[in-house]
């Protein structure tokens, strides 16, 4: 069942990125960049953010530590690439997690997280924590979206699945 609900969830999070990107497409550069009151100032920074932390736990899943140059880099510039590497971190994501198996959801992964502290933790509680990441910071990004003059998306995900 686990296995089933990470894949519901991996689906998801790439169709949630792609309608959301959809929408921050009709902004204007400055508009995606313009400071905001959130954690990463930006849209633009907070859609940084979502893949530079991605790779820190899929480097942890597959048993490595990913470097970076903090959680609040900006490693795309230009909007364009950026949502080509979001397009291809989902498609990574999705087959990551397609071949899944119970006795990696069992396991746990020991890490050291942005702080320097170590952790050793349940991967099925890792796994949910890394779409429920994704989740909270689309929510940032849509009430940034409220403060433009585009609609936010609906991200809901009994209504993007069903779709």
């Amino acid at each position: 069942m686990p296995i089933l609900h990470f894949q519901m969830l991996a689906r998801y999070n790439s169709l949630a990125n792609r309608r959301l990107y959809e929408v921050c497409a009709l902004l204007t550069d400055a508009e995606r960049k313009q400071i905001r009151p959130a954690f990463f100032k930006s849209i633009h920074g907070t859609l940084n953010h979502l893949i530079i932390v991605d790779r820190i736990w899929m480097g942890r899943f597959a048993g490595q530590e990913m470097p970076w140059a903090g959680v609040d880099a900006i490693l795309y510039d230009d909007y364009d690439e950026l949502r080509r590497a979001r397009v291809l971190e989902d498609e990574f994501i999705e087959a990551f997690i397609a071949g899944l198996d119970r006795d990696f959801l069992v396991g746990t992964i020991t890490y050291e997280n942005v702080k320097g502290t170590i952790y050793t933790d349940p991967v099925n509680l890792l796994v949910a924590h890394f779409f429920n990441h994704q989740t909270h910071h689309r929510g940032q990004i849509h009430d940034m979206l409220c403060q433009t003059e585009i609609d936010p998306p609906v991200l809901d995900l009994h209504r993007i699945l069903r779709a």
